[in-house]
């Protein structure tokens, strides 16, 4: 897994991705599947990161706390809380278990979703890929979609 910050361009919101690799990341752009978590906006694109370069073994660590973003009230850099950590774990075991019990569909997401939801085949948990304005325009219709919280890789792609 790769991490990279993100900044949405509309409104200069930041928030990281976690993505397969960096192509995984260009696909997912290039095809609109990235978005703004605070807006919604799908002009998203990396923001500058600063490399993470580890300490010499004769420097002391630091220990004051980090400065705050004066426009998030989120502290910059801070190490997740165990708390924290602990929720994306149990969160990503349960996307995981919830994935066993789907099945892939790909890029026929948004056909297979209408056909189930009007009747024309048989009811089952699918996941996929869709667009933002394509899950706009299922939930519109009344289909009952959500984005997954962790990324998925294709099961074709994995390794």
């Amino acid at each position: 897994m790769i991490v990279f910050d993100l900044e949405c361009r509309l409104g200069g919101h930041r928030f990281e991705g976690w993505f397969g690799s960096s192509d995984d990341f260009a696909d997912q752009q290039e095809r609109g599947l990235l978005c703004c978590p605070e807006c919604g906006s799908a002009d998203v694109g990396k923001a500058v990161m600063a490399p993470s370069v580890g300490r010499k073994g004769n420097q002391i660590a630091e220990t004051k706390p980090r400065e705050r973003k004066p426009d998030s009230g989120q502290a910059s850099n801070a190490p997740m809380s165990p708390e924290a950590a602990q929720m994306m774990r149990k969160l990503a075991q349960m996307q995981a278990e919830a994935l066993k019990q789907s099945r892939w569909v790909g890029d026929k997401f948004v056909e297979d979703a209408k056909a189930m939801h009007y009747g024309e085949r048989e009811n089952e948990a699918i996941h996929g890929e869709a667009t933002l304005e394509q899950a706009k325009d299922l939930l519109d219709e009344g289909i009952a979609v959500a984005p997954l919280p962790f990324p998925v890789v294709p099961p074709d792609k994995a390794n």
